[in-house]
Formats: C-alpha cells, structure tokens, sequence
C-alpha cells in the first residue's frame, strides 16, 4: 500500500501537464502547427521509452529501491522549468527531464509490487499500481485546470507538480525497502508457461523475445504500444479541440480529468478480473470499447457527447492496462521479469511519442476529428492482432485449479 500510494504521487507529476500545457501551447507560446504544439509529448515519449528499458536493466544489477528514489531525484527541476520557461524549447527539456524520472520510478513501483505479490495475485497487484497512478494524473488534471482558470497557467498549476514530487521523494526515502529479493525466492520455484521462458537468457534474447519471437509477449507490446498511441492523442489535443469548440478551462479540466479517472478507478476492478478469467479476451474487449470512444469523440459535438466518450475510453483503457502488465509477468521468468517490463513499457510508451508525431501530422493535414478517427481505426486493428495471435498467458491458464479445464 505504500507504494501504491508512491505511484499516485508519480502520477500526480505527471498530471500536472494534461490540461495545462496544450494550453500554455495555444495561448502563450501561440504554435500555430499541431505537430510542433504536440513536440513535448514526442519528447516526454521518446525519453520515457527509453528510460524503461534501462530501469528494468538497472534494477536487476542494482535492486528496485535506488532506481525508485534516483527517478525522484531527477524530478526535482522539472516544475521548476515549466514555470520559467522562456520559450518552448525549454517546455520540450522539461519534459524530457520528466520523462527519465517517469520511467525510473513508474516502472520500478511497477517491479516492486510483481516482486512482493507473487503470480496469483499479479493482475490484482497492477490494478491497484495503475488505478493509483492514473487516478493521480486525474485528480491533478482536475486541480491544475481549476488553478489555471483562477490564477492563470502559470505558476500556480506547476507549484502542485512540486509538493507531488516533495512527498514522493519523502515517502521513498524514508519507508520504502527493497524488494529485489522476492523475486530470486520466487524464481527458484517458478513454472513456466511457456517452453521458450526459461531463466538463463541474455539481454539481447530477452528484448528479441519480448519485442518479436514470443506470440504472447511480443501481442502485448504491440498492444500497449496502440494504447499509449491514442493516449498521446487525447493528451495532446483533446484540450486544444474542446477548447475551440468553445468550453471553458473548467470545463476542458473536467474532460481531461475524467477519462483518467474512469481508467484509474476501473483497474480496482479490471485488475483482479484479469486474475479470474484470463487476459487475452479483456485486452481485446478494451482495445475495441476504446476504439470506439475515440470515434465518438471524433465525430461528436459538445460537452455532454464528449463527456460520455470519455467514460467509455477511460473504461476501455482500465480493461487493457493492468491486465497487458499482468501478461508480461505471467510469461517472463522472475530471473528477467524486470528486463521484460521494462522493454514492454520501452514499445507501450514509445507509442506516446508515435501518437503524438503521428496526430499532429494527420491534425495538420486534415483537422483534428480526422487525426482521431484514423487513430481509432489503429485501436481496433491492434485489438485484432491480439485476438489472432495471443495465447493464453494467464497464471490461472498454466496452474487451473482442480476441475478447472485449463
């Protein structure tokens, strides 16, 4: 539980950007192209993929605990340069100083807490890790939209991003233990599911195994990839569409606090659910709702048609999140599980900087409710790689219970 209480307040640090930077884009830095507003995300993207992938390195070799508080570290100046930036070059340094502290301490909470539940509990354990992020980023979505409407974009919404990263570091610091040691107990007795997962594999065979050669692994990649994709598409410009359309800050905070909400609150539930039934057909099912939220929101009107595609889309995400992670430690051996996360979450976030590049071309070309529809085609295609070529990774799938038939 501390610790997930440490990923709200790494998502609270990352919240404090959805509402407010589209903004500050449009409105003080007046970038007239979609693709150079939505540079930051592409930054953000290509800074946390890649962090991702040495976290899961760095914390084999050196233990979870000083990944976490090194991410808390770098953290530090980032509100710092939001509020002084002169420019939107510095904006785009900003956040790629975020993104390096987002993929040291998401990902590291992320290991930690496969580390301490063991595999029947997995999907349950990234439930509760990912509702508590995202209902961090919601929840200051909300509150920087709030702060912005009254006091102005700046400084007010980025002193919250601070105090977010104060009590983080604090709770890291102070309480938080290592967990390393879990997973080397756990590997002497793991079975697994797969014939190809054993446990001596270089880093090389474990990136080609998860990015390419495994049907489950390298099925959830590309998922998560897509996800994150369209993720970087409603970050990016979901606010400067609804803020044309003429609703308020207030009301354009709301939007882009809800569909976060809907997805950190429903992984309290998808989470477990994931346990239960298995993985495969939840990632389908999400990847498909989602796709259709993203084309209510491109063809709809008005806050109320906006608002209900929100909910949907932030459902559709909670159906997917935990459960792609939970696939990842059903297949991985607990000897490269954290190798396997972090090059998974390397694809998944390195759809934000594809999402956003991508997005900003097409919104560039044909308007931004063409740019939405297009990408909510991609979901649904990426949710029909998963029905054809996942398996069924799931712990229940490999240990069914006596009558279960497997």
């Amino acid at each position: 539980m501390l610790l997930v209480a440490v990923n709200a307040f790494v998502g609270g640090t990352l919240g404090q950007e959805r509402t407010v930077l589209p903004l500050l884009a449009d409105k003080v830095f007046h970038l007239d192209l979609y693709t150079s507003a939505l540079t930051y995300i592409v930054a953000f993207g290509l800074a946390k993929a890649g962090t991702n992938y040495f976290a899961g390195i760095l914390s084999d070799r050196h233990g979870r605990r000083p990944v976490l508080i090194a991410g808390w570290l770098i953290a530090i100046p980032v509100p710092l340069l939001l509020i002084f930036a002169p420019s939107w070059g510095w904006i785009v340094a900003a956040n790629v100083v975020l993104g390096i502290s987002q993929g040291l301490t998401w990902s590291t909470t992320v290991m930690m807490k496969m580390d301490l539940v063991g595999p029947e509990r997995r999907g349950l354990a990234m439930g509760f890790n990912e509702a508590a992020g995202y209902l961090g980023v919601a929840g200051a979505a909300l509150a920087t939209g709030f702060i912005a409407a009254t006091s102005g974009l700046r400084p007010g919404p980025f002193l919250l991003g601070a105090a977010f990263i104060a009590v983080g570091l604090g709770l890291s610091v102070l309480f938080v233990r290592e967990t390393h040691h879990y997973a080397k107990v756990e590997a002497a007795t793991h079975v697994p599911v797969h014939a190809n997962a054993g446990s001596a594999l270089s880093n090389r065979q474990v990136f080609t195994l998860t990015s390419f050669r495994d049907r489950s692994l390298s099925s959830v990649s590309q998922a998560g990839l897509v996800n994150n994709l369209n993720d970087g598409l409603a970050w990016g410009l979901f606010p400067i569409l609804f803020a044309a359309a003429g609703l308020s800050i207030e009301r354009v905070g709301i939007l882009a606090a809800v569909y976060p909400a809907v997805w950190g609150a429903g992984q309290l539930i998808t989470g477990a659910l994931s346990d239960r039934i298995g993985r495969k057909w939840l990632i389908v099912g999400g990847m498909l709702v989602q796709a259709v939220a993203l084309g209510l929101v491109g063809v709809g009107h008005g806050f109320d048609t906006w608002l209900a595609a929100a909910v949907m889309l932030g459902a559709g995400t909670a159906m997917v999140y935990p459960t792609l992670l939970a696939a990842i430690g059903d297949v991985a051996h607990p000897e490269w599980r954290a190798r396997s996360v972090g090059i998974y979450r390397l694809w998944r976030d390195g759809g934000f900087a594809i999402g956003a590049l991508l997005s900003g071309l097409l919104a560039d070309a044909f308007g931004i409710p063409s740019a939405i529809l297009v990408v909510a085609a991609l979901t649904a295609a990426s949710g029909a790689v998963v029905a054809v070529r996942m398996r069924g990774t799931d712990y229940v799938d490999a240990h069914p219970a006596p009558g279960h038939p497997g």
